[in-house]
């Protein structure tokens, strides 16, 4: 055996030896050193002792023609104390040389250069120029010596030589005195640290410390959270005065708080996770007996942090999804990329309506139905302290005609547009079917009404031998609308819900209705109803003061006045306890005349003549009541509500003679002809005495029907009356009892004080709740689901794994651990752009020498394939290196 090299500066004292790799970067810092050959060859350290390959490279050496150049502060390496691979033990040096003879691309980069001198100041005491092959410097050969300029790697030349060769796939031994494996890679082509970096802080981090403590916490509020946001979804709380415009908590604020808790969610079960998969992944590595970890399984971080990665790098994912963790992380980043979109979806506040809800509900009541003083007194005028005695009236009969002209002409379009488009066909003939007269309420309620008690005009008519026109109209109750916006109810409304709300209800109570009953008549038929057919009073009075000074003779109680031919059907005389009515003369063509001054009548009576009809003449009445059959719903919206009469509906559950069942049908109320009358006034319904020819009185004895059934084509007489008169209802049942009777006083018919009446109600309401609005987003319940169940995997996992490993998937970690550890054959050809095909499945290890930790491979894997031939990069290199960034 030779005796070791001993290496000594300029003052002779003796050099510790520095590796290869440590030089090149020494060498990189001086642009230019000039070397010089000092040493005899005699001096050149056997390959026993010191390390003269690098498989692929080509020696530095300091000192002599060859040896290794060196440094004081680096240690140099024994082989002796190294321990074997894991995978390919091998033995130790003895300090003989048991290398092959090198290959021809060795020897051509250990081709000997002259060795030149040094500037005795520098650093190192002298370097050699390139050196032969260690088996030649043995044999005798003297290398020749020139001086030459050692330049930068960064600097030189493409034809220079390189320290870092291309790998050789030559089966010789490594450092390690290990024998390549039969493919001609070896496990590392450097020698293994000793010494190289002691690490200052320990692998293991206790439970207490403050990472495993924050991702402890990290990892109770994900669970908790999304537990309580999947528990949430799926209950679909609803929220009620919790969160509305006017509250504590606007629409806004929840969905901003809904959004941030969500986001805080998304990235703490991403957080915990990828903490999850770095302690698997590094717990892994560090097992002797595991199969460690692959690059692909070190990429799935970067699924779940950067998802678009799953798209641009599928090469490595497909390396990874196939394993149990793979899918795990495959799905989680999946379900954490959609969870802020499930969380607007099924949690987020959103307005919804609920079920239908049985509620009590309240009103109040001030008055008795249809009180012709209180609708007078409500009336708004500034003229009532001006004209106190008429002032109320005059603003009433003003309103009457303002609404009832607006209802009336709604229900004429309304039959012009059926007849336009073609649908008047014979189901018309059934008042069932016929457009239902409507109304306005508050200026911005629609009103819709409803025709109860329908009969066949055709079997009315031959069953009483004469034409009669019979329909009933049931208007809603309007105390519906105050009860449904007062406080005590509690119920939202649309503004409080930042105008979108809306709300249904189904009130039991009853419905004002009014009965229009018209029967044609000849002249000689109704002369006992015609003061100026009496005996005596032709010429004795002035028809056109009639309405103002009615000529009416006076009765004993037990007087009925003159029987007619339509007593039994308009229910006169004696045995109904009715008089009828008198009008002052016969109208003229399409003119009518009124009559509602008769003392204790309780109808109101039309009289009117067609120019067509035969008989010309129709006398119709209209009266008041309250129907049992009925229920009135409301439907509230920002731009106004729609409050409609439902009736005679046997699956109506509101029907208001299902919690009443005492409740008369058809009793009428007799107030309501004083309403009525100011009515019949405001739309000249009586200007016929003076025969003036009016142009609603035209309208309506042009509608009297010509034939005994209901014309499919046009409304009748009776239903003009009865749309005109709907208005009358609203104004009547306006503060009334919501009841079918008056439970105060009978003394008084206006209370001081309003008292509340209760009423059952059905009612839907729509509120900010969580839960889906559409079915097709019960898709995201899955991502829901699958990241709880996640993070309680994740929670359960650290609970069991108290503390927390070194997490060498991070990359700062990686790099570290990477920088720091020898060169592997697995990865050749990997330097420029990245690892590829097979290099994915390369598995890794965590191996500790001493104090100093790194990487290294394991066997090869399955099926392991070479690359091919690498391809020039240094011409991309030059560009790139001479570009300048963008960005300081």
């Amino acid at each position: 055996m030779s005796s070791s090299p001993s290496l000594r500066d300029s003052r002779g004292k003796p050099l510790p030896q520095v590796p290869l790799q440590r030089l090149n970067t020494a060498i990189a810092s001086r642009p230019t050193i000039t070397v010089s050959s000092t040493s005899p060859t005699s001096n050149i350290p056997s390959r026993g002792d010191i390390p003269l390959r690098d498989e692929g490279m080509r020696s530095e050496t300091v000192g002599s023609t060859e040896s290794l150049m060196t440094f004081p502060e680096i240690s140099s390496y024994h082989h002796a104390d190294r321990r074997p691979s894991r995978s390919t033990p091998g033995p130790v040096h003895d300090g003989r040389d048991r290398s092959p003879s090198p290959t021809p691309m060795q020897r051509a980069a250990l081709s000997p250069e002259t060795p030149s001198s040094m500037d005795a100041m520098s650093p190192l005491s002298s370097v050699s120029g390139r050196s032969q092959h260690p088996r030649d410097v043995r044999s005798g050969s003297t290398p020749a010596t020139s001086s030459r300029a050692i330049q930068p790697m960064h600097q030189r030349s493409r034809s220079q030589s390189f320290l870092h060769q291309p790998y050789v796939d030559s089966p010789i031994s490594d450092y390690t005195g290990r024998k390549s494996s039969s493919s001609g890679f070896s496990d590392y082509d450097y020698p293994r640290p000793q010494l190289g970096c002691p690490s200052k802080r320990s692998i293991f981090q206790r439970p207490s410390s403050f990472l495993p403590v924050m991702n402890m916490i990290l990892a109770v509020y994900a669970t908790i959270l999304s537990g309580i946001w999947l528990a949430v979804a799926v209950v679909k709380p609803r929220y009620g005065n919790g969160i509305h415009s006017h509250g504590a908590l606007t629409p806004a604020a929840a969905s901003s708080l809904s959004a941030l808790f969500a986001k805080t969610i998304e990235l703490s079960s991403t957080t915990v996770f990828v903490t999850m998969l770095g302690q698997v992944f590094s717990r892994r590595a560090f097992q002797r007996a595991g199969k460690g970890i692959t690059i692909a399984e070190m990429t799935m971080r970067s699924w779940i942090m950067q998802p678009g990665t799953l798209l641009t790098h599928w090469g490595t994912v497909r390396y990874a999804y196939i394993s149990f963790l793979g899918v795990i992380g495959l799905t989680t980043a999946l379900m954490t990329m959609l969870y802020t979109t499930a969380s607007d979806a099924l949690v987020s506040p959103s307005l919804q309506f609920g079920p239908w809800e049985p509620k009590t509900l309240t009103g109040n009541v001030k008055t008795t139905y249809a009180n012709p003083i209180y609708v007078a007194d409500k009336c708004l005028s500034p003229t009532k302290d001006i004209d106190p005695e008429y002032g109320g009236s005059t603003c009433v009969q003003i309103e009457h005609a303002g609404q009832s002209f607006h209802n009336y002409l709604q229900f004429l379009e309304t039959w012009t547009n059926v007849i336009g488009t073609g649908n008047g066909s014979d189901t018309l003939r059934d008042i069932k079917h016929r457009p239902d007269a409507s109304a306005l309420l508050f200026d911005n309620t629609t009103v819709q009404g409803s025709w109860v008690e329908a009969r066949d005009m055709k079997e009315t008519s031959t069953r009483l031998k004469r034409r009669v026109n019979n329909v009933t109209l049931a208007m809603p109750h309007p105390g519906v609308w105050a009860a449904a916006v007062a406080s005590e109810n509690d119920i939202l409304q649309p503004d409080e819900l930042a105008g979108m709300g809306e709300y249904h209800i189904r009130a039991s109570v009853p419905s004002p209705a009014v009965n229009v009953m018209c029967v044609a008549m000849s002249a000689a038929e109704l002369s006992p109803l015609i003061y100026e057919e009496w005996p005596g009073t032709r010429g004795s009075f002035d028809p056109a003061e009639w309405n103002t000074n009615p000529l009416i003779p006076g009765f004993a109680d037990d007087e009925w006045l003159n029987a007619t031919v339509v007593d039994d059907i308009f229910r006169f005389g004696e045995k109904y306890r009715r008089r009828p009515p008198i009008f002052p003369k016969l109208p003229i063509d399409f003119n009518t005349l009124l009559n509602g001054t008769m003392p204790f009548g309780d109808s109101l009576y039309l009289l009117g003549k067609s120019a067509v009809a035969d008989p010309p003449y129709s006398l119709c009445s209209l009266r008041s009541s309250l129907s049992p059959n009925c229920s009135t719903t409301y439907h509230a919206t920002q731009s106004g509500g729609e409050l409609a009469s439902h009736c005679e509906d046997v699956d109506d559950s509101q029907a208001y003679y299902r919690s009443h069942p005492e409740a008369p049908i058809g009793l009428v109320e007799k107030d309501w002809k004083n309403v009525a009358t100011d009515w019949g006034a405001a739309l000249a319904l009586g200007a016929g005495n003076q025969d003036a020819n009016a142009s609603n009185a035209r309208l309506l004895t042009q509608l009297i029907p010509t034939k005994d059934e209901l014309d499919p084509s046009s409304p009748s007489i009776a239903e003009a009356l009865a749309a005109m008169a709907g208005y009358t209802l609203l104004l009547s049942a306006q503060d009334a009892p919501l009841v079918h009777s008056w439970n105060y006083s009978k003394s008084v018919n206006v209370l001081t004080d309003p008292q509340s009446e209760t009423f059952s109600a059905s009612v839907r309401t729509q509120q900010y709740a969580s839960g889906g609005t559409q079915k097709w987003q019960g898709i995201f319940y899955i991502v829901l689901g699958l990241v709880f169940f996640t993070n309680v995997f994740c929670l359960t996992y650290a609970l069991i794994k108290t503390g927390l490993v070194t997490d060498f998937t991070e990359p700062e970690n990686l790099f570290t651990l990477a920088i720091n550890s020898p060169p592997s054959r697995r990865m050749a050809g990997s330097c420029g752009a990245g690892p590829h095909g097979d290099q994915f499945k390369v598995n890794w290890f965590v191996n500790v020498e001493g104090e100093h930790v790194f990487i290294e491979n394991g066997e090869e894997p399955v099926g392991w394939r070479r690359k091919a031939d690498p391809i020039p990069i240094s011409s991309i290199y030059r560009k790139l290196s001479a570009s300048q960034s963008n960005f300081p």
